[in-house]
């Protein structure tokens, strides 16, 4: 996308006096969803009655099928699995962090006695590191030959292979055995993948694509409900609680949206910044990656709002602001003062009403609770954000881009992950998300930095030769390259590296004894799961229309017949 330049007559500093800006232009494409989603805000949030019934008793049957099931057994396991993949595990969360303690404390030395065990101990490998559980990586030695390698005679078994590949990304540093692991199912699945049946071809390619543990929740679950259904052994009143649950999920978060949408059209964003990328329907997206069960609503209008205002600013200081203003828009943030506003330009005034807005709204709500503290950390981490961008802009305008140390070290801000961490736990109902988890987040602890450089680096992969069409200033991978000598292909290699790097600090820091509660580290790694759906191939999120829009219209709009 080629940028262009449009001069525009526009405010300066002297908000009286009128002149000439040549500014340029990113061409963002509009908002595809517009008001769509404006109806569901009248509709009643309450679930009828009826349906709350039927769930519940559904949801009894559910629960007593786990509880009934042998304590240590493949039972038990593959139906922890299903209720996972299904998006319901949420419902019995107690209930299967029971159950898993008791596994890893009776049988973590694994009782698999031959190749065909593979399979499940791959499942309770998964399962359990899931959990937080350090389980020894060296369960899998036994099914390597006396050469060291894996046998094999186990590609005779793609479920098992399967199994395999999904445990394996849950590796952490200096587990060689996991890195071979993935290699070697990885080649092997590649080549089986044109002989294999239907839907066990698209089991396999769904899981080459991106692995179980960089999915999101409310994503695999419309996908594999459906998968699930087609399986002639499923169990209907699982399946049946699986729907249930996602519609009733489906029309709390359709009013969500639907609210958001009004506080977005009054603020009439479209005409009055219709430089900026219009994304509030994918941030609210984002949100939902980070947390979808119900309890989470205020948490999710906040993130979801945070985002969309992120994105607005990111476009001023990336392509419509002048240098002079930049200026004065970073000083107002780092002030965060209201009277700020008159020395700014008027669409810069816009901006900075509302982002001042939302966060003494949040103040606001959570005064009552004794929890407003928690904004104050924001609205630190939203400062640091716009600072980094600041410097960002100076490096495009001064025309002296960084070297590739300098670039990343101020990436950890300008990803916006760390603001993004901050803000994700601003609301959130539960007593252990305390001072101390903020002053944790916010104090660059590696599970963060690993998510943030997940973001800059997948983000700055995906975007860069646009970018670079535009004019902007260098990116991570313009940068290696330069300092390095390298070639994009190689640049590009070297970078993925990194992202797997992260992921595997990521893994280490959920394993237990963890600093703050499992909660906390789960919505940092979410944001990372969000990463990898925006910025896998390319930026799904900047151009929404095709592959982004099915997804919304998969979670927001359809419901499950």
């Amino acid at each position: 996308m080629a940028a262009s330049n449009q001069p525009l007559s526009v405010l300066t500093s002297n908000r009286t006096q009128l002149h000439e800006v040549t500014r340029r232009s990113a061409n963002f494409h509009p908002t595809i969803w517009g008001d769509y989603f404006l109806s569901y805000s009248s509709r009643q949030k309450e679930t009828n009655t009826q349906e709350q019934q039927e769930h519940h008793r559904l949801k009894e049957k559910v629960k007593n099928m786990l509880v009934e099931a042998p304590h240590i057994s493949s039972q038990k396991l593959d139906l922890i699995d299903k209720l996972q993949r299904l998006g319901v595990s949420y419902q019995f969360k107690k209930e299967i962090e029971a159950i898993l303690q008791h596994i890893f404390e009776a049988h973590h030395e694994f009782s698999g006695k031959d190749e065909n065990d593979l399979y499940m101990v791959s499942l309770q490998f998964r399962l359990l590191r899931q959990e937080g559980y350090h389980v020894p990586s060296n369960v899998f030695e036994r099914f390597k030959d006396n050469d060291g390698k894996f046998k094999e005679s186990l590609t005779n078994n793609v479920q098992a292979m399967l199994s395999l590949y999904e445990a394996s990304h849950l590796r952490v540093h200096e587990e060689k055995i996991l890195d071979e692991a993935l290699t070697f199912t990885t080649s092997h699945l590649e080549t089986m993948l044109p002989s294999l049946t239907n839907s066990l071809r698209s089991e396999v390619r769904q899981s080459l694509q991106r692995p179980l543990h960089k999915r999101l929740t409310r994503i695999e679950a419309k996908r594999y409900i459906s998968t699930y259904e087609l399986d002639q052994s499923h169990n209907v009143v699982l399946l049946k609680f699986a729907k249930l649950d996602f519609n009733m999920l489906q029309k709390e978060h359709q009013w969500e949206i639907g609210s958001l949408t009004r506080w977005w059209k009054d603020m009439d964003f479209i005409k009055k910044l219709s430089f900026a990328r219009d994304r509030l329907v994918e941030c609210y997206l984002w949100a939902l990656g980070v947390y979808f069960e119900p309890q989470y609503y205020l948490p999710r209008k906040f993130l979801t709002q945070v985002l969309a205002l992120a994105t607005v600013i990111d476009d001023i200081f990336d392509v419509y602001g002048t240098p002079n203003e930049l200026l004065i828009f970073n000083d107002a943030i780092q002030r965060w003062d209201a009277s700020a506003i008159n020395e700014l330009p008027n669409y810069m005034g816009v901006c900075y009403s509302a982002l001042l807005d939302i966060y003494a709204q949040m103040e606001k709500e959570l005064g009552p609770k004794g929890r407003a503290y928690q904004v104050k950390y924001a609205i630190i981490e939203m400062k640091k954000l716009v600072g980094a961008y600041y410097e960002e802009a100076k490096w495009f305008h001064d025309g002296s881009p960084p070297n590739f140390e300098e670039y990343m070290k101020n990436a950890i801000a300008s990803s916006g992950y760390m603001m993004v961490a901050t803000s994700s736990l601003v609301g959130i109902p539960e007593d252990f998300v305390t001072k101390e988890a903020f002053d944790w987040v916010t104090n660059e602890p590696l599970i963060v930095r690993a998510s943030s450089i997940i973001a800059r680096l997948m983000d700055d992969i995906a975007g860069h030769k646009v970018e670079q069409q535009r004019g902007d200033v260098d990116s991570a991978v313009e940068c290696y390259m330069k300092q390095y000598g390298k070639s994009e292909e190689e640049t590009v290699k070297d970078l993925q590296e990194q992202i797997t790097c992260a992921w595997k600090d990521m893994n280490q820091e959920c394993l237990k004894p963890t600093i703050v509660h499992m909660p906390i580290l789960i919505r940092v790694v979410n944001l990372a799961r969000v990463i990898d759906l925006l910025y896998k191939d390319k930026d799904i999120y900047t151009h929404s229309t095709t592959e982004l829009k099915a997804i919304i219209t998969s979670l927001l709009v359809d419901p499950i017949i």
